[in-house]
């Protein structure tokens, strides 16, 4: 049996954030919870937990339900490096100042 997880609050947050964004996005486009839950091939009682925040859904869920509505162009974008700049400034922070050629490889250069 899996080890219960307990999100941080601040997920929870968030979650619940996205979810009622979710609902806004069906309201505003006049779909049935039924409608989008098919387009979504998931259940009524699925896109209400997600709607709700639930943080158990899982992320394909979540991801299939924005699909439904046309939202999901954006999620790809969350993660990538571009728009990260804490890992952006990590990596300048461990580029070398300057790049030596150990010897020996100096040495087998010349040979070639």
């Amino acid at each position: 049996m899996p080890t219960p997880h307990y999100p941080p609050p601040a997920v929870l947050r968030v979650l619940r954030t996205l979810g009622g964004d979710i609902r806004e996005a069906r309201l505003r486009r006049r779909l049935t919870m039924q409608i989008v839950a098919e387009r979504a091939f998931t259940s009524r009682a699925t896109l209400q937990r997600i709607e709700n925040g639930d943080p158990g859904v899982g992320m394909g869920i979540y991801a299939a339900v924005l699909q439904a509505l046309g939202l999901l162009e954006r999620l790809d974008q969350l993660a990538n490096p571009a728009n990260d700049p804490v890992g952006q400034a990590l990596a300048s922070a461990r580029t070398p100042k300057r790049v030596r050629i150990p010897r020996m490889a100096e040495k087998q250069n010349d040979a070639d």
